[in-house]
């Protein structure tokens, strides 16, 4: 078992590719054997029509998880923003590793009226949508999809003033260019900026491995945030936004809810002692539903639907 060779499953995009490359190399740092095995989603085949349209969670890691339940792979690596709230039965979170920067970024050409004019912005994202419409009514919000290749080359030969990002994939292939703005009023989605490696339940020795790389700080806050994610019964395409950070003994989280017009916004922000992270995302989401979020929720998915 010793000289078993870990197949490391991805998607085949530059980031995906390159987010498997490092867990690798943290597996061979450690002694462990390992193989690439690149495998295309759904997610990145279909790309004329919006996300939330395709109606399936998890969309960008189905293919993956077939795959290991089949035996072609032993493990995954994901951006864990795209990994649904619940694993496929059979299927373990193994280690977060350790979390990159958590900011979304408007990528511009340098043409934005911010105070008043109208601008027009695209992305893929009903939570980046509905941030935006919330702070600028007047701007119009595109569709846009692809991976960051793809995006950033639809955002060059198109005629709109900018695109929103998330920092971290950016600056993991070095494709951050020098005309963007840190958002840093935009609440990102949880687990923003963190990568997961998922395995086999029944593979102790993938396990093992794995759970080396395990990084606490990023377990306990993506944790945090994908439980208010879950707790809110949203899936990736809800407009919700979630952070949690540690400070030196104590958690901030910020969580929000928004319609997807971004006219209805629902937020809260708790600082609570370290010990009590456990159940934290589970209390602040139902205090959102309770304040209007279970209305809310349930417009969002009506709307979805039509």
């Amino acid at each position: 078992m010793a000289n078993k060779t870990i197949r490391i499953g991805t998607r085949g995009s530059e980031l995906a590719l390159w987010q498997a490359h490092t867990v690798e190399k943290k597996l061979n740092d450690l002694g462990y054997k390992t193989e690439i095995i690149a495998v295309k989603s759904q997610g990145d085949i279909i790309l004329d029509k919006p996300l939330y349209e395709l109606g399936i969670t998890g969309i960008f890691t189905k293919t993956l998880d077939i795959a290991m339940i089949n035996g072609q792979v032993d493990i995954a690596v994901h951006s864990m923003k795209d990994v649904p709230t619940a694993l496929p039965i059979g299927i373990v979170q193994a280690a977060v590793l350790e979390r990159a920067n958590t900011l979304d970024i408007l990528v511009h050409k340098g043409t934005l009226d911010f105070r008043n004019g109208a601008g027009t912005i695209a992305t893929g994202s009903l939570r980046r949508q509905a941030q935006w419409l919330n702070k600028y009514p007047n701007h119009k919000v595109v569709d846009l999809r692809g991976n960051v290749n793809t995006r950033m080359q639809k955002l060059q030969e198109s005629d709109w003033n900018g695109a929103v990002f998330a920092a971290a994939g950016l600056e993991r292939i070095n494709l951050k260019p020098s005309n963007y703005i840190d958002l840093d009023w935009m609440i990102p989605a949880p687990a923003q900026g963190a990568m997961v490696v998922v395995a086999m339940a029944k593979d102790e020795f993938c396990r093992e491995a794995v759970s080396e790389l395990n990084d606490i700080d990023a377990e306990v806050c993506t944790h945090i945030e994908r439980q208010f994610l879950k707790t809110l019964e949203g899936g990736c395409t809800a407009p919700i936004g979630a952070l949690a950070v540690f400070t030196e003994e104590e958690i901030v989280f910020k969580g929000v809810l928004f319609s997807i017009d971004g006219k209805q916004k629902i937020e809260i922000e708790k600082i609570v002692p370290m010990q009590e992270w456990k159940k934290l995302g589970f209390y602040c989401a139902k205090e959102i539903l309770e304040n209007g979020g279970a209305e809310l929720m349930t417009a969002i998915k009506i709307n979805l639907k039509k």
